[in-house]
């Protein structure tokens, strides 16, 4: 389960929700036999390859391989955070979104926080309008070529110098001075009673989160003091690597991004934004971590870095496209935008105007070029021990990489570099399966009918039709059965015993935060061929391929280690159960 919402609530929500109605309202679809069609919203087509099953309560396009539930459409095409997508469709559906220990939210209540936090914003923002000492800050900002309409929708203020201007301006009581603490926009004197402020005579910049809620802020100062720019530190609201500044104003300046430019400091994203870059945010005095990018990657398809081109914005570049490279699943792409020595996104922008450096923003450096630029450009690659220390250091970067067609294509482009073969590399990059707990039995060959294994089959029928899990026979002895994917059928069918009425969508949502998840989103695109299949036969009939393909591979086991030792009783009589279980299955 994802968030703190319970699971029981999201099975009930999605078995309330319609994805057809929420995706239709969004989307034109059209009826196409038991299904509803489209061209899909989250890649250009000209023909229809995105399809929504109100059967299953699933939506998947052919074409770049988006799917998911109602709740995932929410968040991939409104770029909503999870709770938000469920909090719609509960509003929708008319229910009350509980929350686990008591339907209250774990932990303090962060409400005060927020409140304050808007408060001290709209403060800081008259400041600047109106504070004797913000002359300076109005210059600054008129140097920069900022417009009073730009800066409002950012909601730049002032923060006027002093020591205890914040505690007078919203309220020197004990919870206040208590949540200015905790929010890091007071610092306690030490050895002292009382607390000053962090910000003093500094340009101040609200940190808004995706909803719009201001959760910290950014200052600069007008002199040579240092530090020249500071964040709130972390607060029960903000946490730095997570949070982007300008994402917020990203996404209601432009209603369908397509891609993301990060730079690297706020007064870059507004200055970009000054000139009609709108999609610029940046992060908060940190590397470009995961979090953040599985965010961006949630809001476009494409990421465009900007860094110096001298050499420390070469290594900060090299640091993001680390943390890139376990996100890189197909249908997104990494750039790289070096500037020439010296300048900054702002100043570019100004010396060769939009037009020429959204160009340059085009056509940024690919991932791949710029992986492979780097790593080869260190090593002598004419020679053999050249291109085997290339192969050797690349690997472990490249096996960081989701198992997709980009993954696939990098390695080739490292074969052909090292001058050997694709399939001698890709084994390499595998990680070591684990250690198998039960010695005595045999590596395992997945079952396989049609080029599908049994196993495979069985959940796409399960994940079809849930209710199939009700009508089949005994299945207690896939609990001893250990072909590959077995484990998480014997879950599934457990998990449907246990919550009957689960539609497909609900059953989804139940490996939200798992790794199996991906996999189970694939295979539920699958539909039977016919209009009204009888699938319980079928069903029946795959499990039983199972338990006799798992009969013949322990037999076989047991009768190779027979010749080699004497078998002790356990496993003699096991070996004589299962020939009597092959026979049954022969006659039958």
């Amino acid at each position: 389960m994802a968030g703190r919402i319970p699971q029981t609530f999201i099975d009930e929500l999605l078995t309330r929700t319609d994805i057809v109605d929420i995706i239709e309202t969004r989307v034109p679809l059209k009826k196409a036999g038991r299904e509803y069609k489209a061209c899909c919203p989250f890649h250009n087509e000209k023909t229809p390859s995105f399809t929504v099953s109100q059967v299953k309560q699933f939506y998947h396009c052919f074409g770049c391989g988006e799917h998911g539930t109602a709740i995932s459409f929410l968040m991939n095409y409104e770029h909503m955070e999870f709770v938000e997508a469920v909090e719609e469709l509960a509003h929708r559906a008319g229910l009350e979104v509980p929350h686990e220990e008591g339907n209250v939210r774990s932990g303090p209540s962060t409400q005060p926080h927020y409140a304050l936090l808007e408060k001290i914003s709209s403060w800081y923002q008259e400041q600047l309008r109106s504070h004797p000492q913000a002359g300076n800050a109005v210059e600054y900002l008129k140097q920069r070529g900022l417009t009073g309409e730009i800066a409002a929708r950012f909601g730049i203020g002032f923060a006027p110098p002093g020591w205890e201007n914040l505690s007078a301006a919203v309220g020197n009581d004990a919870t206040t001075r208590k949540l200015l603490l905790e929010l890091g926009l007071t610092v306690q004197r030490e050895g002292k009673e009382g607390a000053y402020d962090r910000f003093r005579d500094r340009i101040m910049f609200p940190i808004r989160d995706r909803r719009g809620r201001t959760i910290g802020f950014g200052g600069r100062v007008l002199d040579d003091s240092t530090p020249k720019y500071m964040n709130s530190p972390e607060s029960p609201v903000f946490h730095k690597g997570q949070e982007l500044y300008g994402l917020f104003e990203a996404r209601k300046a432009v209603r369908q991004l397509d891609r993301i430019l990060v730079v690297e400091g706020y007064m870059d994203v507004v200055a970009l934004a000054q000139f009609g870059v709108g999609y610029a945010v940046a992060t908060l005095g940190t590397a470009t971590t995961r979090e953040h990018l599985e965010r961006l990657y949630r809001t476009v398809p494409e990421v465009v870095f900007c860094f110096d081109g001298d050499r420390a914005g070469r290594d900060a570049a090299w640091r993001a496209l680390e943390n890139a490279l376990p996100v890189l699943r197909d249908g997104r792409e990494a750039r790289f935008l070096f500037l020439p020595d010296g300048e900054d996104p702002d100043t570019q922008i100004r010396k060769i105007g939009r037009e020429a450096f959204e160009q340059h923003i085009s056509s940024a450096t690919h991932l791949s070029d710029f992986f492979f630029d780097r790593m080869s450009g260190q090593l002598d690659i004419d020679s053999i021990d050249g291109r085997a220390r290339l192969v050797n250091e690349a690997k472990p970067l490249l096996a960081k990489l989701p198992d997709s067609m980009f993954r696939q294509l990098m390695v080739e482009r490292l074969a052909e570099l090292a001058h050997t073969r694709a399939d001698s590399l890709s084994g390499h990059l595998e990680q070591s399966p684990p250690p198998e707990t039960a010695p005595s039995r045999p590596a395992q060959r997945p079952a396989t009918s049609g080029g599908k294994s049994v196993v495979r089959k069985a959940i796409e029928l399960l994940l079809y039709q849930p209710d199939l899990a009700l009508a089949v026979g005994d299945t207690t002895f896939l609990q001893q059965c250990d072909l590959p994917g077995v484990t998480l059928l014997t879950e599934l069918l457990s998990l449907l015993h246990e919550n009957p009425g689960l539609n497909t969508a609900a059953l989804l949502e139940h490996w939200r935060d798992r790794e199996e998840g991906r996999f189970l989103h694939r295979l539920a695109a699958w539909s039977p061929d016919v209009e009204t299949p009888e699938l319980l036969p079928d069903l029946q009939g795959y499990l039983n391929e199972i338990q006799r393909q798992f009969i013949d591979i322990r037999i076989n086991y047991l009768s190779s280690e027979e010749k080699q030792r004497r078998l002790s009783e356990p496993e003699r009589r096991e070996y004589g159960e299962l020939l009597v279980k092959s026979h049954t299955f022969r006659q039958g």
